[in-house]
């Protein structure tokens, strides 16, 4: 038995990257845990296949942030999905993965770009927060991945930046606000971490550059940010809550 038995646990943007490491980790603890996707079925489900031919409990959801009506749909896929396998809604973990990023000068920013980032990135983490609230019970755990460009200036992704500090306002406010229900809430702070689809990683140079750049001397994996989030998601971190934890690697360090 897991540290994470008969718990459920919602990750979104769980069908590669660090959102699949986390499901796969949470699963192996024992949850059941909800795939999240908003486009690729077919990686979702091979998410689950694997999950499941480990002995582990998992089934995919899809929402694609930013839509009309994205968090309605995501909500009736998961409620409906954990009602089918344990007679409940009850949701223990949530986890706050999904993101997309935006690569350009500050002066091609366009208000498109700009809405879209913020709307996946920051306004989704919220609402999709708001309405688990009425479904973590007391002593539950919320878990928002953030990223490394908030502690160092580039000028290319300050868009992306922008969302991600949000993430973190979020983590702090509803700290406090949360609290009293016993339900913790952390920001994981990933560095660059090789999640098997960029093409830079196929580049021998610039890996050994992002390598160069760790005080651990090598790139990043999504297993090293998902080990981390899965101990938030324990009783192990029951102390911890509103607090950013650095899991670049010590690539941040200065």
């Amino acid at each position: 038995m897991g540290k994470l038995a008969d718990r459920t646990a919602l990750v979104t943007g769980s069908s590669r990257g660090i959102g699949r490491a986390t499901a796969e980790r949470l699963a192996r603890e024992g949850a059941l845990v909800a795939v999240h996707y908003a486009v690729n079925a077919d990686a979702a489900e091979e998410v689950v296949r694997g999950i499941e031919a480990e002995g582990g409990r998992a089934f995919a959801v899809r929402s694609m942030f930013g839509e009309p009506g994205d968090v309605d749909r995501l909500f009736d896929g998961l409620e409906r999905g954990l009602k089918e396998r344990t007679g409940s809604a009850e949701l223990n973990i949530l986890v706050n993965n999904a993101g997309i990023k935006s690569v350009q000068a500050p002066e091609e920013v366009t208000p498109e770009v700009f809405d879209e980032v913020i709307a996946v990135n920051a306004k989704a983490q919220f609402f999709v927060l708001q309405r688990a609230l009425g479904l973590l019970p007391d002593g539950g755990r919320v878990i928002n991945i953030s990223s490394g460009i908030t502690r160092f200036g580039n000028p290319q992704e300050v868009v992306y930046g922008m969302s991600k500090g949000a993430v973190e306002q979020l983590t702090f406010h509803f700290a406090r606000h949360l609290g009293p229900r016993g339900i913790t809430i952390n920001s994981v702070v990933p560095g660059v971490t090789d999640n098997g689809t960029t093409p830079i990683f196929a580049d021998p140079d610039i890996v050994a550059h992002i390598a160069n750049m760790s005080a651990l001397k090598r790139v990043g994996q999504p297993a090293d940010v998902a080990d981390v989030v899965a101990f938030l998601a324990t009783d192990d971190a029951r102390w911890i809550t509103g607090a950013v934890l650095d899991a670049s690697g010590g690539s941040l360090l200065g």
